[in-house]
């Protein structure tokens, strides 16, 4: 009886957040914003990440950033000494956004003139493929230190998403990680997704496909906006 109750409060809990993230991306869609997701296990280079794709977008659009982190604002800390439009969620206990802290944020915060919000979540690679946002498009990240094994360890949050971007591809001589492999597990997970290898989006590696990366959500960001 106590499993039977844990499951119909988990679905009640999953369903009332894709209501309000429902309500959430009807406010990205009348303010003409395109909200990106960025999950990933923790240290996997999302920051960095976010922050150079910023810097390589900001001819074409107006950016801001969501920063969740359990405590603390190092990151967003960064992002502000980035000249980049941050705002912080602490989520305390819980182990990712959900959808009501990001409503609350946007009835607290105005985002008047920004073409793309990118949504840092928490470093998880478990409960943020369950709770819905808002967003238009997910993107999660895989730094080769972590094993090539992990879509199929991890298959939930691999298959909800739009593109995986496996990241510090320079690290590749000295790990044990094959590219193949990683590809082979997203294939038969989410074989629509597209997959970029690059630097923690730096540009000197020269496999480093990180200006395929900023044209493919250059694309994603007009294709949702008015």
């Amino acid at each position: 009886m106590h499993n039977i109750l844990d499951i119909h409060l988990t679905q009640k809990i999953l369903e009332d957040n894709d209501q309000l993230a429902l309500h959430n991306r009807e406010h990205f869609d009348e303010e003409g914003i395109t909200a990106f997701n960025f999950m990933s296990a923790p240290g996997a280079g999302k920051t960095t990440l976010i922050i150079e794709l910023i810097k390589a977008l900001k001819n074409q659009f107006a950016c801001a950033v969501i920063e969740g982190d359990m405590v603390g604002e190092l990151d967003t800390k960064r992002m502000k000494d980035a000249d980049i439009n941050a705002f912080q969620i602490s989520t305390g206990k819980a182990c990712h956004l959900d959808a009501s802290m990001v409503a609350r944020l946007l009835h607290e915060q105005s985002f008047d003139g920004t073409d793309i919000l990118f949504l840092e979540n928490v470093g998880n690679l478990v409960c943020p493929a369950e709770f819905a946002l808002g967003e238009h498009v997910n993107v999660v990240l895989l730094s080769v230190s972590e094993g090539d094994d992990k879509p199929f360890k991890y298959p939930v949050i691999f298959q909800k998403c739009d593109a995986v971007v496996l990241t510090k591809c320079d690290l590749l001589p000295h790990v044990d990680f094959s590219i193949e492999r990683a590809k082979s597990f997203l294939k038969d997970l989410n074989p629509d997704a597209a997959v970029f290898e690059v630097v923690a989006g730096k540009r000197p590696y020269s496999n480093n496909q990180f200006d395929q990366l900023v044209a493919w959500l250059s694309e994603k960001g007009k294709s949702f906006q008015k």
